[in-house]
């Protein structure tokens, strides 16, 4: 017979052997029955070794009903480090949202002054135009050259060359549209009528300011003269057209009394002269006719005009 420290010996290592088996095999939980997990181990030495099934079932339940403090103890571990995960995660997540809004904060003021950087740099530089460049002809080699000498052109260095040029660009567009409006003006000031050279009208305007700030080219003033009289010419024939629809003793029977009697005509003309939409066209009075002419044609050619009953049909529906 064996001592009973080999003895002791020996059942603690076959025990160890066999919750070893118990524990590699996947599956087994508290509520398991012995019945089932024996089917999975009945194969191994380790089953086999304990030659006792009451032993086998007494072992297993001993593991079983251990497993809940472990299960537990795990999944309170598990829950906790998942918890710690889950708050590390967040913090990470704010403190990147936090970085991320800075950085957004950082380059938008960075933009709003490099904003406002430029918005001053171009306030300075059109200043500089106004003070120095008041001539609608010059060109902007020339202009650039001139404004590097004020001091205040350091102030404006952020500025590209193309932008400058195109400051430059407006700034004298301006100068010309003012200086074509005041050239208008003085011609519109000046006794003329829609037959008046450049010849004739230069000589009485050439002494007024507005005259020679227009340009300092004799053609180019003729031409903005030339451009002047076509637009009066064309407007004022467009009033005479205006003035000829608002008459009306000129109706679609005018033509039929004017062929029975040519005096007619002249009776219509002479109620049409007391408006000035007449009177500006007497120094092209045959072009005038033909386009009082050319009204009582096309009136004639209408017909007379639908009677007012006539005007709308009826919408009534019929059953």
């Amino acid at each position: 017979m064996l001592p009973d420290f080999n003895v002791n010996l020996f059942f603690f290592q076959l025990k160890s052997d066999f919750l070893k088996l118990l524990k590699e095999t996947p599956g087994i939980e508290r509520i398991s029955r012995w019945s089932e997990v024996k089917k999975k181990i009945n194969s191994d030495p380790r089953y086999e070794a304990v030659d006792s099934s009451t032993r086998r079932e007494d072992w297993f339940k001993d593991y079983a009903k251990g497993l809940d403090d472990l299960t537990t103890s795990e999944d309170e571990e598990r829950k906790e480090r998942e918890k710690q995960e889950r708050i590390e995660a967040s913090l990470k997540k704010r403190e990147e949202e936090v970085k991320q809004s800075l950085s957004t904060s950082l380059r938008e003021r960075d933009k709003e002054r490099e904003q406002h950087k430029k918005d001053e740099a171009i306030q300075i530089f059109n200043a500089l135009l106004a003070d120095l460049v008041r001539n609608s002809e010059v060109t902007w080699r020339d202009t650039r050259k001139q404004l590097r000498k004020d001091h205040r052109s350091e102030l404006t260095d952020s500025l590209e060359r193309d932008e400058k040029e195109r400051l430059f660009e407006t700034h004298i567009d301006g100068l010309f549209k003012r200086n074509k409006t005041m050239f208008h003006s003085l011609l519109d000031e000046t006794e003329i009528s829609l037959t008046s050279t450049w010849k004739e009208m230069k000589k009485q305007i050439k002494e007024d300011p507005r005259y020679i700030k227009f340009s300092s080219s004799d053609r180019k003033r003729e031409k903005e003269f030339t451009v002047y009289m076509h637009e009066k010419f064309t407007n004022a024939k467009n009033d005479f057209r205006s003035l000829l629809r608002e008459t009306k003793v000129i109706t679609y029977k005018t033509k039929k009394l004017v062929e029975d009697n040519e005096a007619h005509l002249d009776d219509i003309e002479k109620v049409l002269e007391n408006d000035k939409r007449f009177l500006i066209l007497d120094c092209v009075s045959e072009e005038r006719r033909k386009i009082l002419l050319t009204h009582i044609d096309e009136l004639d050619g209408k017909g007379p005009p639908p009677p007012p009953t006539a005007s709308a049909p009826s919408h009534r529906g019929s059953k």
